[in-house]
């Protein structure tokens, strides 16, 4: 029945209903031929449902215990472009791939115990970006898309409006206070989500002084990866991409030389990985660039460690060289053993920044697998640390246009065809759709028949209703998990901004430190004072 399926995939096309049929009658015949049933057996018995209900019930019982310990530890997963639709299609995948029908798996954040909703809009945009959501959840303060670490006074790509302007972040408040600070990202690490964290800027495309205008230069406005180091210059550790941005420009880059538009960018001259290096040559810092490097470290021996594993942006996972290049889950790995040997704790930003690139371009199969590899960090990064001193937050930035459904069958592939055609224009459609985007195709004067293509494929781009040659992010609120101490405070629906405050207070950090009480030397938490100090804060911020 595999050659009858191959054989409806060929180029002749005289019938486009008959081959239509053809295919929906192979799926169906494949599905069977696996002997894989619809659901499992035991779910046909109500007992199956009952006892995990009551199992579920009584864990949810052992919640009213709840952590009020110091956080030693904040780690915030960012999964950039990882709305609802998108978890959700991620947990079918995950189980997908180990051999389930998907919808009944679990991942690593659906297992922690308190979520709650975001509200994600930018001071002036419905539907945020990426730099003004980064602005909210790392520095507390809702802020203009497009720019990074500066308030709502500060106007887009004015560079005078920077001064006066600028915010902290969580990450500067980490580290004030005496714990150690990574970020690690899939994206460049001068992107719009890290550079957040370190940078004040008022365009989040200011990469290097490459990409700024004339003016702003001038009026003495820095460039990101400028700020990068300059701005926190002892961040411990630093790893995901951009390179480039680094280097002066034409500099060949190590991994691709001779390949002129993987070469350096920078118009000062300046080679900010030189400089880094010899700040930090007695300070048992390292430098790295590939995965080899990175695993032959001992991270007993490693206090700062700068790792840029690409010129741009790291590969999509699915098309990552795993010789060279290091999954995000081994680059967090490393992270942690460095991070963790500081008393004091640490705070550690981890984004999985290519999800929504996946998203933009249309290829959720991409953007799907990127989510699971997110999802497999958080694991790691749960098997390395305790909930008794660590505040975890998994959370996105934004959503997207993208979404699945089609009235499909338990266990249908999530990157698989609904189970019957239109009945407007009688062909089939893929479960996965973007509301826009540049899957949009008129094929013949109708929308294109993608019994012709293979939609499977890894770069296969999705159908969208809008034409546009990049989706764009979606504009609902996205789900915001945490376990570990004060995770309870993350509750209802809040505003994006919330979320440092809320990391901050559980580790007596930043501004919320009138709770902290010191027993035997060491900080802790005092459930009174906290609450008087909660209620004069609110008071005011009231008047």
């Amino acid at each position: 029945m595999l050659w009858l399926c191959r054989a409806a995939r060929q180029p002749q096309r005289d019938n486009n209903m008959k081959v239509t049929t053809l295919l929906i009658i192979c799926s169906g015949l494949i599905f069977g031929s696996l002997g894989k049933p619809q659901f499992p057996e035991r779910e046909k018995d109500p007992n199956f449902w009952n006892l995990g209900a009551q199992q579920t019930l009584s864990e949810a019982l052992t919640l009213q215990d709840l952590n009020k310990n110091k956080a030693n530890n904040l780690i915030l997963f960012l999964g950039d472009g990882m709305g609802i639709p998108t978890v959700t299609a991620a947990r079918i995948l995950k189980g997908q791939l180990m051999g389930q029908s998907g919808e009944e798996m679990q991942l690593e954040m659906d297992k922690f115990p308190f979520v709650s909703l975001a509200k994600t809009y930018n001071t002036n945009a419905q539907v945020p970006d990426s730099a003004g959501t980064a602005t909210a959840y790392l520095c507390g303060v809702k802020a203009n898309e497009g720019t990074v670490g500066v308030s709502a006074a500060a106007v887009r790509s004015q560079c005078n409006t920077t001064q006066g302007n600028e915010v902290t972040s969580i990450l500067r408040w980490a580290k004030d206070a005496g714990k150690s600070v990574g970020i690690v990202t899939t994206t460049r690490v001068n992107h719009a989500t890290p550079s957040a964290a370190y940078a004040h800027s008022v365009d989040r495309d200011w990469y290097s002084d490459n990409e700024m205008p004339p003016e702003a230069l001038e009026a003495g406005c820095r460039d990101i990866a400028r700020q990068l180091f300059e701005n926190i210059p002892n961040i411990d550790v630093i790893m995901g991409g951009g390179r480039k941005y680094m280097f002066p420009k034409n500099m060949s880059d190590v991994e691709y030389p001779g390949v002129a538009k993987q070469s350096g960018l920078r118009k000062d001259g300046r080679n900010l990985v030189e400089e880094w290096k010899d700040k930090k040559k007695d300070k048992k810092g390292f430098y790295i660039w590939n995965k080899k490097q990175l695993l032959s470290l001992n991270p007993n021996n490693v206090d700062y460690l700068l790792a840029l594993f690409e010129p741009g942006d790291l590969m999509y996972d699915l098309e990552r060289n795993t010789e060279t290049d290091p999954s995000l889950t081994e680059m967090v790995e490393v992270a942690i053993k460095i991070l963790k040997r500081n008393p004091r704790g640490f705070y550690l930003l981890v984004e999985g920044g290519r999800i929504d690139h996946g998203h933009h371009e249309g290829k959720a199969k991409q953007a799907l697998h990127e989510a699971v590899e997110m999802d497999r960090a958080i694991g790691r990064a749960a098997l390395m640390t305790s909930t008794y001193d660590t505040l975890t937050v998994v959370t996105a930035d934004h959503s997207h246009m993208f979404n699945f459904g089609g009235y499909t069958p338990r266990g249908n592939t999530i990157f698989g065809l609904a189970p019957m055609t239109s009945d407007v224009d009688q062909k089939p459609f893929t479960s996965i759709l973007y509301g826009n985007g540049p899957g949009y195709k008129i094929v013949s004067g109708g929308r294109e028949n993608i019994s012709t293509i293979d939609y499977t494929e890894n770069d296969y781009q999705a159908q969208a209703a809008v034409p546009l040659s990049m989706e764009t992010h979606g504009g609902e609120d996205v789900a915001v998990f945490a376990k570990g101490p004060l995770a309870h405070l993350f509750h209802g629906v809040h505003e994006q901004n919330y979320i440092p405050h809320v990391m901050a207070y559980a580790a007596c950090i930043g501004q919320n430190k009138k709770h902290c009480v010191s027993q035997s030397g060491t900080d802790g938490l005092s459930p009174v004072l906290s609450t008087i100090a909660a209620l004069l804060t609110v008071t005011r911020l009231l008047s």
